[in-house]
């Protein structure tokens, strides 16, 4: 097996008055040639949006969008008049296909919003665009990798139009989950809270591991409510 650690403290980083991006891979002003994604998966940024604040309409074009709200609430509207609040255990899949154009605000006057944004290159430029929401319980995900996202949508994931899945789980010290990597697939570990133990790396909260190689991938917390996501990919 063949990993590569990204390590929280050295991702991109955007800070205004109501925003705190931290950047995976290149984005926006931040550009980095080592780091500009990996297989589909084109963005993971790790979002604190403060209490009113908000990203205001804007547009996208032929990326598969989703949002995993670690706290707090997080407010959609798009053009497809679609108008939703996305809370801790809900998945949102936005699809832009052939052009969409949405908002996102922190829906409280008093709390912060913390997200991840996932973007995913899909599978076929200018299909239409569309939108999914699910919930999930942090009991479905405890001690166990549980799909979130996938195109088939197996389980009740949300469908992606990539050759991707997206699995969570939240862990304990001690526990354990394991994941059977397939020969020609790749896969990207993301620690979203807590910390953990990967294949000998101790990760925490933001740390992301690449690995490039199939076999059994193991993860252990070593936190109580250690939240990761995992996604296995084409590469």
């Amino acid at each position: 097996m063949t990993t590569r650690l990204r390590k929280a403290a050295d991702r991109g980083r955007a800070r205004t008055d109501w925003l705190d991006s931290r950047h995976t891979f290149s984005f926006g002003e931040y550009h980095d040639p080592a780091h500009m994604g990996f297989g589909p998966l084109r963005v993971i940024n790790e979002d604190r949006v403060a209490p009113g604040g908000g990203f205001p309409t804007h547009g996208h074009r032929d990326m598969e969008i989703i949002s995993y709200v670690l706290g707090g609430a997080l407010e959609h509207r798009d053009s497809l008049g679609t108008g939703s609040v996305i809370r801790p255990g809900d998945v949102q899949r936005m699809s832009a296909g052939s052009g969409i154009r949405h908002s996102e605000f922190n829906a409280s006057k008093t709390e912060p919003v913390h997200f991840l944004q996932i973007w995913v290159m899909p599978d076929t430029p200018g299909l239409a665009p569309g939108y999914e929401q699910k919930s999930f319980t942090d009991e479905q995900k405890h001690g166990r990798w549980l799909s979130m996202a996938s195109p088939d949508g197996l389980g009740g994931a949300v469908r992606v139009q990539a050759p991707l899945r997206m699995l969570a789980t939240r862990l304990n010290v001690g526990e354990a989950v394991s994941h059977a990597l397939a020969p020609g697939r790749i896969a990207w570990l993301q620690l979203a809270r807590g910390s953990a133990v990967f294949e000998g790396l101790d990760l925490e909260a933001g740390d992301g591991v690449a690995i490039t190689a199939p076999g059994d991938l193991t993860l252990t917390g070593a936190a109580a409510g250690t939240e990761a996501l995992l996604f296995d990919m084409a590469p």
